[in-house]
């Protein structure tokens, strides 16, 4: 089957792997997954009972969740393209400790900003999440530019999943105005390149709906609703 990858919107970090899909240029389709309404439904919990995205069905009908174990199974078919390694090699783990850094720590460092925005805080809650995650992403940031230094890419040289997955976190700095990145030159220079690539251009106008101009193999959005029903006949 054409591998499905359901997305999440308003800017969920699924964003990156649109990006990598992209860049593999593969063939996949793509189901949107309203957040919170869709992604709580029973039947989305049909393709991931933990109600998050990103979820991919793969090539072989297998759901596949969790934003690092999608790009390591992208990465896998990717390794052609450099966009992943052969397992043990030096490559794969530095490619999976930058997958570690954005996930633990540089996601979730937005965790209290997103928290304050998601339940409406105010008064002294607020202020007490707003300052605490203003520290984790400063602090984050300060790491990442440090780690990034004057390379091109995160890992070096070439393009890797770990950028693709930085950009869709990395644009969260415009829901919550702790920061400006462009205290972070490295990781300033690094965000403008990676919005002016196509697959990027393609991931946003995906989510906002506007015409999309796909230079990888999509091959057009499905419904959830359709996805289930093709599950139901298959069981």
């Amino acid at each position: 089957m054409t591998p499905i990858l359901f997305y999440g919107v308003p800017s969920g970090c699924s964003f990156g792997s649109i990006v990598a899909l992209e860049w593999l240029a593969a063939p996949y389709r793509l189901c949107r997954i309203e957040m919170p309404g869709d992604v709580t439904s029973a039947a989305y919990r049909r393709i991931n009972p933990l109600a998050e995205t990103p979820s991919l069905l793969s090539a072989n009908g297998e759901p596949i969740s969790e934003s690092v174990a999608i790009l390591n199974h992208l990465g896998a078919l990717g390794i052609e393209q450099g966009l992943g390694f052969a397992q043990g090699s030096r490559e794969f783990d530095r490619l999976n400790q930058m997958l570690g850094y954005l996930n633990t720590s540089f996601f979730s460092a937005f965790s209290p900003l997103w928290h304050a925005l998601e339940h409406g805080s105010a008064g002294a809650e607020k202020q007490a999440l707003t300052a605490y995650g203003r520290g984790s992403v400063e602090k984050a940031h300060a790491n990442l530019e440090a780690l990034l230094g004057d390379q091109p890419w995160l890992l070096g040289e070439r393009r890797s999943l770990a950028d693709a997955y930085f950009i869709g976190i990395a644009r969260w700095t415009a829901y919550h105005d702790v920061v400006d990145r462009h205290d972070y030159p490295n990781l300033q220079r690094l965000y403008e390149k990676l919005e002016a690539d196509p697959a990027v251009i393609f991931a946003h106008a995906i989510e906002h709906r506007q015409p999309a101009v796909s230079t990888g193999g999509f091959q057009g959005e499905v419904a959830l609703e359709q996805v289930v029903a093709g599950l139901r006949r298959v069981a």
